[in-house]
């Protein structure tokens, strides 16, 4: 990186001097927060660990004035958190649930914004396990985590005024003995019955949980991010992520931000159809419903758990790494989302 960068403006363009000092700075805000969130999904799995994501945390929080809880595996127990304790189930590392707040004296009051990043640390499918050439790339299933940090950590240096908070959940999906399996039932925190049809969905169960402890908050608006579904890679390539919402205000501000910050998005159906094909017989629903339309049936069970006004589900799974035809990413991890949900939140405080 270069050490020192000059910017020579015209004579007649004293006036805008400041505005380019802090176009700069809001440039190196976002430059550097992006990076924290590649940095993390680069990462092997064996270093970045849902312990090392809530240390990552830690030291956001410690840098930039935020608050930090950290729940473990007894106090997610206490808050009945069965959907993600189930998945937690198989890994001899603990799973964590990390709760990053950006809370500024001029933030007002009842207003609120709740953003959720799925953090699989590594996937192995868990019994419904993945090939290996599927799974060797399964290290940036929290690449939605790390992009929940990252724009945690830029909005608190750009000194957005508004009430937001990071939710983490945390945590490795493996094979073990004592693993979670195809047909068990889990309880989510809002009482829901799962019939897991598949361990390989697993997201959307630990997702469940933190999307239900964002209600707390009373928020004006949830998003929800996360490497969900191969479907979305299917449907959309490496060139957008997938958007799902009900709510028209919400829906347009996220495609405005993508379209300033280059961070695609493309609007997908929730139609109710889908919540049809998870409906289940031995449980409230299912995790899974066939290989037709996933990545929109992973949004409609998200759905079941988002119990507030505004709520959007982005499934970036085709956006995390290796873009090929992309000249800022053509490998290794994007960071993307980071620069995205920050512009969301500046937009809905200030305009």
């Amino acid at each position: 990186a270069p050490e020192r960068l000059t910017i020579v403006l015209p004579e007649d363009a004293t006036a805008d001097r400041d505005a380019v000092e802090r176009g700069m700075r809001a440039g190196q805000i976002l430059g550097e927060a992006t990076c924290l969130a590649r940095t993390l999904v680069n990462l092997p799995p064996n270093i970045c660990t849902p312990q090392h994501l809530a240390e990552t945390a830690r030291q956001v929080a410690e840098a930039h004035g935020l608050r930090l809880q950290v729940l473990d595996r007894a106090e997610m127990e206490a808050l009945k958190m069965g959907a993600l304790l189930g998945v937690a189930r198989g890994s001899a590392i603990p799973p964590q649930f990390i709760i990053l707040e950006h809370q500024p004296e001029r933030a007002a009051e009842g207003n609120s914004i709740v953003l959720v990043g799925k953090g699989i640390t590594f996937d192995t499918g868990g019994y419904s396990i993945k090939t290996s050439e599927g799974m060797v790339a399964m290290k940036n299933d929290m690449a939605g985590a790390a992009a929940v940090l990252g724009a945690l950590q830029a909005i608190a240096a750009l000194g957005v005024p508004r009430h937001v908070v990071g939710l983490v959940p945390a945590t490795f999906n493996m094979i073990s003995g004592n693993s979670y399996l195809p047909s068990e039932v889990l309880t989510a925190s809002n009482g829901t019955t799962i019939e897991v049809i598949s361990t390989d969905a697993e997201g959307r169960l630990i997702l469940a949980d933190a999307l239900v402890y964002a209600a707390r908050y009373k928020p004006a608006a949830v998003i929800d991010i996360a490497t969900l579904t191969g479907s979305i890679v299917v449907a959309l390539g490496n060139a957008a992520a997938g958007l799902y919402t009900t709510h028209d205000e919400l829906r347009q501000a996220l495609l405005a931000a993508a379209e300033a910050t280059g961070e695609r998005l493309w609007a997908m159906p929730m139609f109710s159809d889908y919540e049809k094909l998870i409906e289940s017989k031995t449980a409230d629903i299912k995790n899974s419903g066939g290989r037709f339309g996933g990545a929109s049936i992973g949004a409609v069970f998200l759905k079941r758990f988002a119990d507030y006004p505004a709520w959007a589900h982005i499934d970036m799974a085709g956006m995390a790494e290796d873009l090929p035809n992309n000249p800022l990413y053509p490998s290794g991890a994007t960071g993307y989302g980071v620069r995205l949900l920050a512009e969301y939140v500046r937009r809905a405080t200030t305009q």
